[in-house]
């Protein structure tokens, strides 16, 4: 088995006086990981955008990287160099635990977008990509790359996302997750000497908006099996995470909002979301609305199956690496 982690080779790049589009400037340092090597003519590079919480690490994890990186799989290391950032705010990326803390720019979708287009062309010398694929958040950053820079992208695939507005239970979560952690006294308005409690009850809400209901019911059969959930969670949080970045990067969202542009997106994209995800809830109808603005856009919701993990089936990429495959094979010429 290969060890993607130890493969993967880490990077970072500083980009002097970030205009952040608050207004605020500040030196911003942006890291990534890569694996493969760079073409002569760059035609081979490939990006890989994460989601809220997390780091482009998260597509080195088995259940990611040995159904795309392996020899003959869609982004096989030996014809592509693939780029994993982590997005600002996240990962190895300037943060507000880095020292600013409440004091650190409150960055939107747009900033990061702007961060990766820096890290890309500057960082890395690399102006055209021959995918852009990004999960969850990174997906909705992909809708919004499309936009921005259509020329840049050959192919997009967007996985776990939907290129509208925040509304409804998908706001409504996501503004009590940070009211927890706002709202406990240990929080201090951002200036806390350990970790609130409160952020753990605010990932516990997060892993319950972001799992599957099928799944749970089997895994969760009585009350202690739950409670021992909730304690892990709340634990791996309040020794894994910080507060402030937490807030910071569901507060990111805020300027979302994609859907007027999409028909500047002009690379063939393919829209993969899941039947059983209830962060994109199938029954509002909005990938459908979406692709069929999209010029080459294309939307497809995969069935549940035994295999599925609601809207953490975008980290099991066996279930849609073949969708890529063809989304590659269709975009070659």
């Amino acid at each position: 088995m290969t060890d993607w982690k130890s493969e993967a080779e880490p990077g970072r790049h500083t980009v002097s006086d970030f205009p952040f589009d608050d207004g605020r400037r500040l030196d911003v340092t942006l890291a990534y990981h890569t694996l493969g090597s760079l073409d002569a003519d760059a035609g081979n590079a490939v990006m890989l955008l994460h989601g809220t919480t997390g780091s482009g690490r998260q597509f080195l994890e088995p259940t990611t990287a040995d159904f795309l990186f392996r020899s003959g799989r869609p982004l096989d290391v030996g014809r592509f160099f693939v780029i994993m950032p982590d997005a600002m705010g996240h990962g190895g990326s300037s943060r507000p635990r880095d020292g600013l803390g409440p004091d650190f720019p409150r960055y939107g979708y747009g900033d990061i977008v702007e961060g990766q287009h820096r890290l890309l062309v500057q960082g890395l010398g690399v102006e055209r990509l021959r995918l852009l694929l990004g999960t969850s958040m990174g997906g909705m950053q992909t809708w919004m790359w499309g936009e921005r820079y259509p020329d840049v992208p050959r192919a997009l695939m967007t996985i776990a996302s939907l290129p509208e507005r925040i509304t409804g239970r998908n706001l409504l979560w996501r503004r009590m997750l940070i009211h927890l952690i706002e709202s406990d006294p240990g929080y201090a308005d951002g200036r806390y000497n350990k970790q609130p409690a409160g952020l753990g009850h605010a990932m516990a809400l997060f892993q319950l908006m972001a799992g599957s209901a099928g799944r749970m019911a089997s895994d969760l059969p009585s009350i202690d099996a739950a409670d021992t959930q909730i304690d892990r969670t709340e634990t791996r949080a309040l020794d894994g995470e910080d507060a402030n970045d937490v807030i910071w990067e569901f507060d990111a969202s805020r300027d979302y909002d994609p859907a007027p542009g999409l028909p500047a997106i002009r690379a063939p994209l393919l829209a993969l979301n899941f039947e059983d995800d209830g962060l994109n809830p199938v029954e509002l109808g909005g990938l459908e609305r979406a692709v069929a603005k999209v010029p080459n856009g294309r939307g497809m919701t995969l069935p549940a199956g035994p295999k599925s993990r609601g809207h953490q089936t975008l980290h099991v990429a066996e279930i849609w690496c073949d969708h890529l495959g063809e989304l590659l094979a269709r975009t070659q010429g």
